[in-house]
């Protein structure tokens, strides 16, 4: 019998998903992977595009609900498991601290990350997401200088969103390795959690390549 509870996670190892499946790991949440090989463009091919039509990864479903975006994720899996303690309740006084931070992340991050990546110029300040890329940054770092997480003491699923982000930006240099950057993503990093997703992406990754050039 199929378990109602458990999750299908729509994959690709090295992508946006790895903090998906490490959130997914620590909140001891039953899950089964749906893997794509993005190196072949599987993510772009009618199957997936029936899940979500911009090809991107992660998305999940649960029992009826289709949940895709990163951020929709993170808070819907971590509201659908509460006793893991990863989400603060909805009259917590840092639940909204705790939505502002994770919806941060799409509306203002990586929207600054695209453009900096891609080398355009930003829109006019007054029509910016994100203001420009300084004050975005900036206002990370205030935050996070209060740590040792986002929202203080103690660690939420928004800190498994940033904590992984900031491994791969400064990994690919997008984002300046500042202390208070890299040891916050190292106390996210060093979980157990993440050293096995990292080491299983390492192999899966290579299967893929593996796979197209057969």
């Amino acid at each position: 019998m199929t378990d109602p509870n458990r999750i299908t996670l729509y994959y690709s190892p090295q992508s946006r998903a790895t903090g998906t499946r490490v959130l997914l790991e620590e909140l001891g949440a039953p899950y089964n992977l749906h893997v794509l090989n993005m190196k072949d463009g599987e993510q772009r091919k009618p199957p997936y595009l029936a899940i979500n039509p911009l090809g991107k990864v992660p998305a999940i479903r649960h029992g009826a609900a289709l949940v895709t975006e990163q951020v929709a994720i993170t808070i819907y899996l971590a509201d659908l498991l509460p006793q893991a303690g990863l989400t603060p309740a909805l009259d917590d006084p840092l639940r909204g601290p705790y939505l502002r931070w994770t919806a941060y992340y799409g509306s203002s991050f990586e929207p600054a990350l695209i453009d900096k990546f891609m080398q355009r110029e930003p829109a006019p300040i007054t029509q910016s997401p994100y203001a420009d890329y300084n004050t975005m940054l900036g206002a990370l770092e205030a935050q996070l200088s209060k740590g040792p997480y986002l929202l203080g003491e103690k660690m939420t699923a928004a800190d498994i969103l940033w904590g992984v982000a900031f491994n791969w930006t400064m990994t690919f240099g997008i984002v300046p390795k500042k202390d208070v950057f890299v040891r916050y993503s190292e106390r996210i990093t060093s979980r157990p959690a993440f050293q096995r997703i990292n080491a299983a992406d390492d192999e899966m990754a290579a299967q893929h390549t593996a796979a197209v050039g057969e």
